[in-house]
């Protein structure tokens, strides 16, 4: 009788590891430059709804942060660009920093990530640059003095913008101006485990090439795919050619083994009239089909078998945000708390209806004649005050255009609670065998 019973218990353990863990890599953005949000205690029971797992916010604000607690939902939080000039000057800062924001809470809040500024090394303000890097060293200092140091990680979020590189995919790189910044803050990173978290937007890719092909590519639908020039891989939409283009720069500087975190992308369901882009649909196929790609677990051609952290903007509409109407219709929820439309994420209703996903990228073909696609286009510097974490996506200027041969990005999601479910697995079956020999 211990044989089926040991077998029931294996099957438990898989299926609830299976089951537990399958949204991990599912996020939100939590936006709050709004008058019309509804309480906190109220989103929080709202996001227990759904599949999301992770929630980033743009700064530490303790209603949220307390609401969030005993969720098990990951937090990020944000350290404000109008902070990092003294995070960076004043070790006692970062610490009484930390002890406010991320001590008075943690565990009960799962703090996950502090991300310090948003955007700096494109926002074009050399003092907040030069200052990024030390101003990450102390918080780190102070989480690791907090004995934290293993289990909430220190981290900055980029636009695309950083990339100089970016055609095709498998020739990524930075871009020149920064590639001093962004080696010594990768070399910090790796030495801590931290994630390389960006910003990639395939709907500002759409709106600088408002081709059809463009948009089927950008929204994960049936199209013809592009070649990547060099490698001959083809790919089928837009998010895998961005992400791998951002771990093509990473391996390009020796830094491969950093994870990447797609800290924001969405599409707005509604813009000004003279907007390309925006619509309910397209914000339904994009978003839908972007969960129904991540759950796949298919990963980009550069990175595959794994889905990348995804943090979807927005989860509401922010209506005191600047700029044209898009900038404040990304929401995926009502202040009432209502779906402004379905895009998969209820939990008992995980599998969303748009149109459907295009299939896994190819292997490697004969390129083909590649024709101009803006899929790079790098955002304007962010309109919020520095003493504000700005929220973007804000309206892309200068586009970099690449050929319709090519991809960009790409990027990779961590499976930690395989280690636990192995070991468990390995004790189970030692169990076993001393059990069988028992009874032999």
């Amino acid at each position: 009788m211990q044989k089926p019973s040991i077998f029931f218990l294996i099957c438990f353990i898989l299926q609830y590891f299976c089951c537990s863990n399958s949204e991990s890599f599912l996020g939100v953005n939590y936006g709050v430059v709004a008058d019309n949000l509804p309480p906190p205690e109220a989103t929080a029971k709202l996001l227990k709804s759904t599949s999301i797992e992770k929630v980033r916010l743009y700064g530490a604000d303790p209603a949220i942060i307390k609401a969030l607690a005993n969720t098990g939902i990951g937090i990020v939080i944000g350290a404000a660009n109008g902070d990092i000039p003294a995070l960076a000057s004043d070790p006692n800062f970062a610490g009484q920093w930390v002890h406010s924001n991320v001590m008075a809470y943690y565990p009960a809040s799962n703090i996950i990530v502090v991300s310090v500024g948003n955007e700096v090394v494109t926002s074009g303000d050399q003092n907040l640059l030069s200052n990024l890097l030390p101003a990450m060293q102390n918080v780190q200092n102070a989480l690791n003095a907090a004995s934290l140091g293993g289990k909430i990680q220190v981290s900055t979020v980029h636009s695309m913008a950083v990339l100089g590189q970016s055609e095709p995919p498998s020739a990524g790189a930075f871009n020149t101006t920064f590639v001093d910044t962004m080696k010594a803050l990768l070399q910090f990173q790796s030495a801590n485990g931290s994630p390389f978290m960006i910003n990639p937007y395939p709907f500002f890719a759409y709106q600088s090439d408002p081709r059809p092909e463009t948009l089927a590519f950008c929204l994960f639908q049936p199209n013809a795919g592009r070649v990547d020039s060099r490698t001959g891989i083809k790919y089928m939409n837009m998010f895998d050619a961005q992400v791998d283009v951002v771990h093509s720069a990473l391996s390009a500087m020796g830094f491969k083994d950093v994870e990447i975190v797609v800290a924001e992308t969405g599409w707005p369901y509604k813009g000004d009239p003279n907007e390309i882009g925006p619509s309910l649909d397209n914000a339904k196929n994009y978003n839908g089909n972007l969960i129904n790609h991540l759950r796949s677990k298919v990963g980009t051609p550069l990175m595959p078998g794994k889905s990348v952290d995804t943090y979807i903007f927005a989860l509401y509409d922010e209506d005191l945000k600047p700029g044209p109407g898009s900038e404040r219709s990304f929401g995926l929820f009502r202040p009432d708390l209502s779906m402004i439309y379905d895009a998969g994420l209820s939990k008992s209703a995980q599998t969303p209806a748009p149109t459907p996903m295009t299939p896994a990228p190819t292997a490697p073909e004969t390129p083909v004649t590649p024709g101009p696609t803006p899929v790079m286009p790098a955002p304007k510097t962010p309109t919020t005050p520095l003493n504000h974490a700005p929220t973007t996506p804000t309206t892309p200027v200068n586009p970099v255009t690449l050929p319709q041969g090519s991809g960009i990005r790409g990027t990779a999601s961590s499976c930690k609670p395989l280690h636990s479910l192995l070991l468990i697995l390995v004790t189970i079956l030692a169990f076993t065998l001393v059990e069988v020999r028992r009874e032999q």
